[in-house]
């Protein structure tokens, strides 16, 4: 594809850097943001491309930051061709057995995250006639006990539908990927099991939906690792 800009939320790590590197590799420029102010520093000293990555310290969750995001990464590579709403985490906790002070900044992330970043990014992805990607979960699509993480995935899966009513009319993709079981840091202390998909095939998911050429909207992508029954 062509060289474009894109802007990816909480890519520090896992999917988001694999797909950051990815897209740095193919000659894009890539925005990239994170919380932590040190892992964001660690991860754009490691990927170098200095002249075509740009790192910006934000919460996904605030509005005032994911304004802020969108419009200084125009400003510094003049146009905004892609956002992918990557940023999100798991309490690691049920409804039933959990710790209901994790929950809202799991919520305010997993939902609100994504609507800011639409919000904030679809005038200058309709200036370009781009894309914007949501990256939900195959916990979108199956419900399984108590788990509220899952009911955010759901949220996302409602999202990228009525955000897609919205932008195909004002010539914006809107494609949701659903990942299976990936070997992240998000899983971290959750025991991944051996099938569990490394993360490159999802970063070359969102860049194979970035690569759809004019007039073709990807709306879904799904992908579990062989071995995953639900």
């Amino acid at each position: 594809m062509a060289s474009k800009t894109v802007l990816i939320t909480g890519a520090t790590s896992g999917i988001g850097a694999h797909t950051a590197r990815l897209l740095l590799d193919r000659g894009h420029r890539v925005a990239v943001t994170g919380r932590n102010e040190s892992k964001l520093k660690t991860f754009l000293d490691e990927t170098g491309h200095p002249d075509r990555l740009l790192g910006l310290v934000a919460d996904a969750a605030d509005w005032q930051a994911t304004e802020s995001v969108v419009t200084r990464t125009v400003e510094h590579f003049g146009a905004l061709d892609a956002a992918v709403a990557n940023a999100g985490f798991m309490s690691g906790d049920s409804i039933g057995v959990g710790d209901p002070t994790l929950w809202s900044p799991m919520v305010l992330t997993n939902v609100l995250g994504p609507a800011l970043l639409a919000h904030a990014a679809l005038p200058h992805l309709e200036a370009t006639g781009g894309r914007l990607v949501l990256i939900g979960s195959v916990a979108g699509l199956k419900n399984s006990p108590a788990n509220l993480y899952s009911a955010t995935k759901w949220a996302t899966t409602g999202l990228a539908e009525n955000l897609r009513l919205h932008a195909t009319t004002r010539g914006i993709g809107v494609t949701l990927v659903n990942p299976g079981m990936i070997d992240t840091p998000f899983w971290q202390g959750a025991g991944v099991p051996p099938f569990a998909l490394p993360p490159q095939p999802i970063a070359e998911a969102i860049c194979f939906a970035l690569d759809q050429p004019a007039g073709v909207d990807l709306n879904t992508l799904t992908i579990r690792p062989m071995g995953q029954p639900v």
